[in-house]
């Protein structure tokens, strides 16, 4: 009966030692994904910096073009 009572505490201690490695295994798979949403959104955000700042080039050189064109009628 002992060996029965042994077994069944030896288990039990395993068991709640496994339940404990889930929580902290659910935690950290929590924290990696945090921890990526963070960094998709810092990539988002320089990726929309760099598009506006290509937008911004490309408009300048439309209208350097622009003016370009302005000036050469002008000054015919």
């Amino acid at each position: 009966m002992k060996k029965v009572a042994v077994t069944v505490a030896v288990l039990a201690l395993g068991l709640a030692a496994c339940q404990k490695s889930a929580e902290n295994n659910a935690a950290n798979e929590t924290a990696v994904e945090n921890n990526a949403e963070v960094d998709v959104n810092a990539a988002t955000a320089n990726a929309d910096q760099a598009l506006n700042a290509a937008s911004n080039d490309v408009n300048a050189a439309g209208n350097a073009a622009n003016n370009a064109v302005a000036n050469a009628s002008t000054n015919q």
